[in-house]
């Protein structure tokens, strides 16, 4: 757990946790903890006994906003994706007047970015903090959804080269990917605008106009990923499409291969009967002849295929 005094974006370190129980001269307290630390801190700050309940559940937790008296309870959920799988993370934040607790189970990229954003807009407010953090998730799932874009592309590229059957796994998974985040953000499209619209006495007035702005982009990226369904959609049936075309190619020259030796087939079969009077049977040379009309037979059958462009 660590213990910070943020003053205009300026952090100081504490140790004793008993100086945050009460509100500072200037600034606020901002308390980065884990869920094992809950046991000290619920009693300190009054948690509610349900929201401590959802930080230690191992289930997954939808975004949400819970208003209890003293304090509010946020649950928003960071993104990663590492080109296989996406990965949310939940960020359980407690919102108080002097103080702002965020309980993670692991680490948060985003709270790591936020330090010079609060030092540069000289972050005063815990309600503010909480802003800047919102931002930064959501601004997150932009760079996600460009990487998905980008995937995306590449995986048609591949398909419309080079084909395989691992490349409907790919397709497969990825689109379970979208659909399951998908279920994720209009929860947290909710939240958000719980907070522009709903009025909550511990955030301050004038900020609902940039949590409209953070709501906005919210609705930009479920748009965004509604756009990414469809398109996995139109991979399936390219890669689909594809498939056939490929063994349509590949029967089209069997059959073109089995029309050039019928002929051929059809000449051996009758100079392999078991007849004294065959014409050219008992020629000079004459099997190097029968060779040479087979030959030309066939190379002449394989290049009027070409020149129809059945080959």
């Amino acid at each position: 757990m660590k213990i910070r005094h943020v003053n205009n974006g300026v952090f100081a370190p504490l140790e004793d946790i008993n100086e945050t129980l009460l509100p500072p001269a200037e600034g606020f307290y901002w308390i980065d903890a884990d869920v094992e630390d809950l046991s000290v801190l619920q009693p300190l700050f009054g948690m509610h006994d349900l929201a401590v309940e959802d930080c230690l559940s191992e289930e997954e937790q939808r975004p949400k906003i819970e208003i209890y008296e003293s304090h509010y309870f946020i649950v928003i959920n960071s993104i990663r994706f590492d080109d296989e799988e996406i990965f949310l993370r939940a960020l359980n934040i407690f919102l108080g007047r002097h103080y702002i607790i965020t309980v993670t189970k692991q680490k948060i990229n985003e709270l790591r970015s936020l330090k010079p954003v609060l030092w540069e807009q000289e972050v005063n407010r815990p309600d503010y903090f909480l802003y800047h953090l919102v931002d930064i998730v959501v601004d997150n799932y932009f760079l996600v959804g460009d990487r998905i874009d980008t995937r995306i592309e590449t995986l048609e590229e591949d398909i419309l080269m080079h084909t395989k059957k691992s490349h409907l796994n790919e397709i497969i998974g990825l689109r379970g990917e979208i659909l399951w985040l998908k279920k994720v953000l209009g929860p947290q499209k909710d939240v958000i605008a719980t907070l522009n619209k709903k009025d909550l006495k511990l955030i301050d007035d004038q900020l609902q106009k940039y949590f409209s702005d953070i709501y906005e982009n919210a609705v930009k990226i479920a748009e965004s990923f509604d756009t990414y369904r469809e398109l996995m959609g139109n991979l399936r049936e390219a890669y689909q499409s594809s498939i056939s075309a490929r063994a349509n190619e590949i029967m089209r020259v069997f059959t073109a291969m089995t029309t050039i030796f019928m002929p051929l087939t059809f000449i051996t079969g009758i100079y392999g009967m078991n007849f004294d009077f065959i014409p050219g049977m008992h020629m000079r040379g004459g099997s190097y002849i029968l060779l040479g009309i087979m030959l030309l037979l066939g190379f002449g059958m394989f290049f009027i295929f070409r020149k129809k462009n059945w080959l």
